[in-house]
């Protein structure tokens, strides 16, 4: 097993082999997907990738991965529900479908025959029945600080009143699409494509209790790392540009 609570500057594959089976509670990661951003060249083997992962992560563990899909030839790559079908046929289960709303068109390509593309899809995916799930809750509920009375409805199909005034809760679970910015970068990171603070948090807290293991394969610029050890977890990660682990590295360093 690795040294915990370290960015290892090397190729993610043999990295994995390094951990142990069944160590990492949640994994959080954005791979390079359809040649949409430069990562100097840098490709990866996604099958033997899923595997390991498989491998390393506890029975109960989740995996967070956020990819989306290039428009080639006009037609979507497709890339993203491959790789979930491919993470269900290894033995994952596809817990849920997320969405990432960016909330404004960022991606290349042309409009004029196509609205412009907001999103990315989060895969939750688990490795047999989750064992953690920390809902967040800041939907505003419409009548929240309400007290409300009324009655119950008996197995006879009577009603009586209810025993006592209910005050309806402020905000409520969130939903399963979430609305966060892209993490703006104006000059300050060397990497391409920072994964936003927020993301990597609210999936760290809502998957994974203090003192778990988090894992991120593509570590770029640190923000999975720096976002577990701001929230008292431990983290692992390896990136394979020496340019993007020695700021990651500062990075984590400087908290």
């Amino acid at each position: 097993m690795l040294e915990l609570n370290k960015i290892y500057c090397m190729d993610n594959i043999e990295g994995l082999k390094k951990l142990d089976d069944n160590s990492i509670d949640l994994t959080v990661t954005s791979p390079p997907y359809d040649d949409l951003r430069n990562y100097k060249g840098y490709t990866f083997d996604f099958e033997n990738l899923a595997k390991e992962l498989y491998r390393v992560t506890k029975v109960g563990g989740v995996v967070v991965w956020v990819v989306g899909d290039a428009t080639k030839n006009g037609s979507e790559s497709g890339t993203s529900f491959k790789q979930a079908l491919y993470f269900t046929e290894i033995g994952f289960n596809l817990h849920d479908t997320m969405i990432w709303n960016k909330g404004g068109f960022t991606a290349v390509g042309a409009l004029s025959t196509r609205y412009a593309p907001v999103f990315e899809y989060m895969f939750i995916l688990t490795k047999g029945k989750i064992k953690t799930f920390n809902p967040i809750k800041d939907r505003i509920t419409i009548n929240g600080g309400k007290k409300v009375s009324g009655t119950i409805r008996q197995k006879d199909g009577s009603t009586k009143p209810m025993s006592k005034v209910m005050t309806i809760n402020k905000y409520s679970q969130r939903y399963n699409i979430w609305n966060i910015n892209p993490q703006r970068q104006r000059g300050k990171y060397t990497h391409p494509a920072v994964f936003p603070e927020q993301l990597a948090q609210d999936h760290i807290l809502s998957w994974s209790n203090e003192g778990d293991l988090i894992l991120d394969p593509f570590m770029g610029s640190g923000t999975t790392a720096k976002m577990a050890k701001l929230n008292n977890r431990n983290f692992i990660g390896f990136e394979i540009s020496q340019e993007y682990c020695d700021f990651a590295n500062k990075r984590i360093e400087n908290l």
